[in-house]
């Protein structure tokens, strides 16, 4: 059984970039046999102060065997809240990571459905799949407002090809879906209900495809959402 790390770890911001107009992918230094499986979170805290108290949950988006970890995260700079503080630290600023848990656990080839940031348990997961040349017919359909909102848009398309499913709620863009991914949607892009469904973004969203799934015919053990 692997140990994962049991206490607080100092790790320094290495580097810091834009990756949409809103979402900031973070190269943090690696504590010493730091260790996590692709699809799991840790608990962040800035090192400062003003910001001990605040603890968020945050998906490694970097492989294991990297020599850095990285975060993607999706900065919220409408209100003062913690992304918003974390899109401001620069290059040498420190972070407090926790315990390493949950989250998403891949079981097998099937279809990852993601609304915005949730789009991030998927990321290394695919791009461990992609390492090992494993991604067979794995497919991910994903959920923007806007063709700008889309996160990794050339990796996805590089990884996954036309297993790559776009679809925007609030613009119309060829080539991607305007559309809602609802009973109907899925019921036109699903064909195999005997495959995986990995969930994840807003709650609401999480539990309205579940349903639908299962009213399409999908076993509830086929459904994968987030473990806490």
């Amino acid at each position: 059984m692997q140990d994962y790390p049991n206490e607080e770890h100092i790790v320094k911001i290495l580097g810091s970039e834009f990756v949409t107009h809103n979402v900031k992918r973070f190269k943090l230094s690696k504590p010493n046999n730091y260790a996590f499986q692709p699809g799991q979170a840790t608990d962040i805290v800035i090192n400062h102060p003003d910001w001990k108290a605040e603890r968020r949950p945050f998906t490694f988006t970097s492989l294991n065997d990297w020599d850095h970890l990285e975060f993607t995260i999706k900065i919220y700079d409408d209100h003062n809240g913690v992304t918003n503080a974390l899109g401001k630290l620069k290059t040498g600023d420190e972070l407090v990571l926790h315990d390493v848990w949950g989250a998403i656990h891949y079981k097998g080839e099937g279809t990852f459905i993601a609304g915005g940031a949730g789009v991030t348990p998927f990321i290394a997961i695919l791009r461990q799949l992609y390492k090992d040349a494993k991604l067979g017919e794995n497919q991910l359909i994903f959920s923007n407002r806007t063709s700008k909102d889309i996160i990794l848009k050339d990796e996805f398309e590089k990884m996954l090809g036309n297993h790559f499913i776009n679809t925007l709620t609030q613009e119309k863009t060829a080539p991607y879906d305007s559309r809602k991914i609802d009973l109907g949607y899925l019921r036109e892009k699903i064909k195999d209900l005997s495959q995986y469904f990995y969930i994840c973004g807003p709650d609401a969203m999480v539990e309205s495809i579940g349903s639908d799934l299962q009213e399409l015919g999908v076993d509830k053990s086929r459904i994968v959402t987030e473990e806490f």
